[in-house]
């Protein structure tokens, strides 16, 4: 091996495993939840497995190509193979901050499911009709429909809030919506 490449090895902390990687998929557990909903809001894929045990985690992510996010700084030698970062508890806005910019998003910000990691599908308002509330039928002309739990998106007050919040942790602006 050049002995450069052996030095830049050398330097790198435990867990960093190199270069900006585009479109990481991740996996975790319900203990991230809040976590996973934020980076899908940013446009990362984000599956989150309710209920499972780390090993179950560990088990869909070397099946799926994924790389696991975890409180856990435990490894069982079994999963060496799986691609895991410990993330604090403490600091969620760090660690959105920290993932995003070593794992840049797939996706452009607000095209995924908060809640099941879809793509969302862009729809006529009229489609929505009694499912979402009249004032927003009659403000807009298209919504975002989610084709995995059927829910509809809009831009209204509660994704201003969210844009807020992750503009405030990512330290910028996001993208505008449909750039």
């Amino acid at each position: 091996m050049p002995r450069g490449r052996l030095a830049r090895l050398r330097r790198r902390a435990p867990g960093d495993y190199g270069g900006r990687v585009s479109g990481t998929r991740f996996i975790t557990d319900s203990s991230l939840d809040s976590l996973a909903r934020r980076l899908r809001f940013l446009g990362h894929d984000v599956v989150t497995l309710p209920g499972a045990r780390f090993e179950d985690v560990l088990a869909a992510a070397r099946r799926g190509g994924r790389t696991v996010l975890t409180l856990s700084s435990r490894r069982p030698r079994r999963w060496a193979d799986v691609p895991a970062l410990t993330v604090a508890r403490d600091d969620e806005a760090a660690t959105v901050r920290a993932l995003t910019e070593r794992h840049p998003p797939a996706d452009p910000p607000f095209s995924r499911c908060g809640i099941c990691n879809e793509r969302l599908e862009s729809r006529l308002a009229i489609e929505a009709r009694g499912e979402v509330p009249g004032r927003v039928l009659r403000a807009t002309r298209e919504l975002r429909y989610c084709p995995g739990c059927g829910r509809w998106y809009w831009d209204g007050t509660h994704v201003r809030a969210i844009r807020a919040w992750l503009e405030r942790a990512l330290g910028r602006p996001l993208e505008p919506p449909g750039a």
